[in-house]
């Protein structure tokens, strides 16, 4: 798959961002992680990224990425494309690069850099040298201390025919449009804010059409009908599950710092598909409020149970 035909592919549906199981002892338990993706294999979604955001990235070590993402990809089978994540500062994100392609990823989502802030130039030299590091598709990742201009990205897309995708995380909406009006169909726009579904339809009016859904772990129906509400325009469908779950679910992530990954293993535990807990330095939810997660889940599902 050329980095193109990458993006063409996962522009055109929900986008999927497994969880990373770890076992009692904190070690990535591969065998509940390939389980996890051969559940979800029965939906239908345009991408699989493996060790990303979602699956705790930034807790894994750069060995511990190929592993995770040689599994997903056994386990995608070639039905669905899988993406890797990588990041850190370029000498190891470059070497991460270069790992995931050996393990048969189709592209990258670079994360930002370690822990310091940059220049432009200083950014725009480390996504080059990742992008030069691989022939994968490579889609960088607004947010935090990685923040490009359309500037910027202007002048790696001219240089760089494998940078193929714009994921923004920072709900920044000026940049967006100033972005997509300068860029326009050269890459696939991804949102990236957690949690997605909140910021889906304003973006898909700014040409975002796909986002990264962690709520698919544990509710694979639920997450693809409202993506196809989403892209359909039925603000009816889509406000009511806004209010229905999207912003009780939020409510309950907002309760502590580092809780956009907890919420989603708690999901998991939720629907009887435990994926052990969150690495230090996240915590999990607490017994009472993932017991208030229960409660919604079920009733979210009881919904999609019900006659129409």
């Amino acid at each position: 798959m050329s980095p193109q035909e990458l993006a063409a592919r996962i522009g055109a549906g929900l986008l999927s961002f497994p969880v990373t199981h770890f076992d009692r002892d904190m070690a990535f338990d591969e065998g509940a992680y390939r389980e996890h993706l051969a559940w979800l294999s029965d939906y239908d979604v345009a991408g699989l990224f493996a060790a990303g955001g979602t699956g705790e990235f930034f807790s894994l070590t750069p060995a511990e990425v190929p592993v995770v993402v040689k599994a997903a990809v056994e386990e995608a089978g070639g039905k669905v494309p899988v993406l890797s994540g990588c990041g850190y500062g370029t000498a190891i994100a470059t070497g991460i690069a270069r790992d995931v392609e050996q393990a048969g990823a189709n592209g990258i989502l670079l994360l930002p850099p370690y822990l310091v802030n940059s220049t432009q130039e200083g950014l725009a030299a480390h996504i080059e040298a990742v992008c030069k590091a691989t022939s994968l598709g490579v889609i960088v990742y607004n947010r935090d201390n990685a923040i490009i201009n359309e500037d910027t990205l202007a002048g790696l897309c001219e240089r760089n025919v494998n940078l193929i995708g714009y994921k923004d995380g920072i709900g920044d909406v000026e940049l967006m449009m100033r972005i997509y009006a300068r860029m326009g169909d050269r890459l696939t726009y991804i949102g990236g804010l957690p949690t997605a579904e909140t910021f889906a339809p304003a973006y898909l009016e700014m040409g975002v059409t796909t986002y990264s859904s962690a709520i698919f772990n544990f509710m694979p129906k639920w997450a693809l009908g409202f993506y196809k509400a989403v892209r359909a325009r039925d603000k009816v469908a889509v406000m009511a599950q806004l209010s229905d779950f999207v912003l009780p679910y939020i409510a309950i992530r907002n309760r502590n710092a580092g809780y956009a990954v907890s919420i989603v293993k708690a999901g998991m535990n939720v629907i009887g598909r435990p994926a052990g807990p969150v690495r230090l330095p996240l915590t999990d939810l607490t017994d009472a409020e993932q017991q208030d997660l229960r409660a919604l889940v079920e009733k979210a599902n009881a919904s999609l149970r019900a006659p129409a």
